[in-house]
């Protein structure tokens, strides 16, 4: 058995992910400030706001249908699937992107 190259990413590069969110989509970032700091969005042709979870589960995003396709992001995806949860109970056509922020990174060109 061989031991795991510390190095190595949790999921290697030729992985196949989930790919990029269609340029039409609305990007929801739900990272607080300190992590959109540190680790920006990449230059997108989305639309990007921002929010907070409990922005959301509050009510208070100010999305509707209209919005077209939500991706909603996270760091990791956790969050986010519960974002959209709450959107899609709202009426929003909202999604979670699997894998959060690292996963996007990853699927850039």
């Amino acid at each position: 058995m061989s031991t795991p190259d510390p190095q190595s990413p949790a999921v290697p590069p030729s992985a196949p992910g989930p790919g990029l969110p269609d340029a039409s989509a609305l990007l929801v970032d739900l990272r607080p400030a300190p992590l959109r700091a540190a680790v920006p969005l990449p230059a997108l042709p989305n639309r990007v706001v921002t929010l907070t979870l409990d922005v959301i589960e509050d009510g208070g995003h100010g999305l509707t249908a209209g919005a077209g396709e939500v991706v909603v992001l996270c760091e990791r995806g956790v969050r986010s699937t519960l974002a959209a949860r709450l959107l899609r109970a709202d009426g929003v056509n909202a999604s979670a992107y699997p894998g959060g922020v690292p996963a996007l990174l990853r699927a850039l060109p």
